[in-house]
């Protein structure tokens, strides 16, 4: 029976990141996903690099940041690997803060805080005079990152096995022995739950992830150069891609595991963007979607060891998994490989949830 060093569950952007830093440091690493690669919230996502102190927790500010500048040379290392480009870009987000944002900084003009008019910037805006402040943050095409990861993880000789879930880790003598499936088990001394959403229904352990759905919606059929910027306002964003594409969301829904989309929720973020944007009124919807972000009771990820040796998770990323994946998989591949981790990860602990 073939046997692998470390077993990674979830086949996300998290655990496929993780496979690949684990490969590199000589580990034979197997990925157990319970249905396509990357086809979750990974997949789903809007892709905005945002580490922004207005919207990111304060406990995971400085991992933020981190993983955002490592950010062009993950995606450098993954096109090199897999032959693939991903559509990374830095033109930077404008975010039009809500009115208690403003209050809270007086002085909070258009003016004071562009290097440029808003109306020069973004032409096709609405309005030109709202308050507004620009971030020199990056967006990236989740799709393409997921696709260039899955063939770069292919590339390193990570083994795959799709389409069956993960049931039960498996424990002997105390410690990791493998993972269970509803059609086989895998043996490994290491084990680490990168399942997303369904993190927490994996025994031993009950880890305190839930699904929160998004939903979002591409249009097509505007001129490629309308719009520069991601836009973030308090009701919608607007997040544009090199090939013309503008990808609108999103919703944040206490919905269990429900993946449907509903038409009238499409259609007041379509009409949201359309206030904002006025041009896409003249856009077609290309498609609409939605996906399930890994939540935590305090919006916090949660990363490393549990209380059985050998049993490590890297999970609850909420809306920052695209963000927090180059970091995650750097750290989290240091610490189940025995290393001293060279960031402290210590507010992530599993063991803050253990009683």
């Amino acid at each position: 029976m073939k046997t692998w060093d470390i077993i990674v569950v979830g086949g996300g952007i998290i655990g496929l990141s993780l496979s690949i830093a684990l490969r590199k440091c000589g580990a034979r690493v197997l990925i157990v996903e319970r249905g396509e690669l990357g086809r979750e919230a990974s997949h789903a996502a809007a892709g905005m690099l945002a580490d922004c102190t207005l919207e990111t927790p304060a406990a995971l500010q400085s991992l933020a940041t981190l993983s955002a500048r490592m950010y062009p040379e993950f995606v450098h290392e993954l096109q090199d690997e897999s032959g693939l480009e991903i559509d990374l870009r830095s033109q930077g987000t404008l975010v039009f803060p809500s009115p208690e944002h403003v209050h809270e900084r007086p002085g909070f003009t258009t003016a004071s805080l562009l290097h440029e008019p808003l109306a020069k910037l973004e032409p096709a805006l609405a309005d030109p005079q709202r308050a507004v402040f620009h971030l020199a943050e990056r967006s990236v095409d989740p799709p393409s990152l997921v696709a260039a990861a899955i063939r770069a993880a292919k590339h390193r000789e990570v083994d795959v096995s799709s389409g069956s879930a993960v049931i039960e880790i498996l424990v002997d003598d105390g410690r990791v022995a493998g993972v269970k499936t509803a059609n086989t088990s895998y043996a490994a001394p290491v084990v680490v739950n990168c399942g997303g959403a369904w993190a927490g229904q994996i025994p031993p352990h009950c880890f305190p992830t839930r699904p929160v759905k998004g939903q979002m919606l591409a249009v097509v059929g505007v001129p490629r150069n309308l719009l520069h910027h991601v836009i973030r306002a308090p009701e919608v964003y607007l997040v544009p891609r090199s090939d013309g594409r503008i990808v609108i969301g999103a919703t944040v829904e206490e919905a269990g595991f429900d993946k449907r989309t509903d038409a009238n929720t499409i259609q007041r973020l379509h009409q949201a963007a359309i206030h904002l944007l006025p041009a896409l009124s003249h856009a077609r919807v290309l498609e609409a979607w939605a996906g399930l972000r890994p939540g935590t009771p305090d919006n916090l990820p949660i990363l490393g060891a549990t209380e059985t040796p050998g049993y490590f998770v890297a999970s609850g990323h909420f809306r920052d998994g695209i963000l927090l994946a180059p970091v995650t998989a750097h750290l989290m591949a240091q610490i189940v490989t025995g290393l001293q981790p060279e960031h402290d990860i210590s507010a992530f602990s599993p063991q803050r949830f253990a009683h």
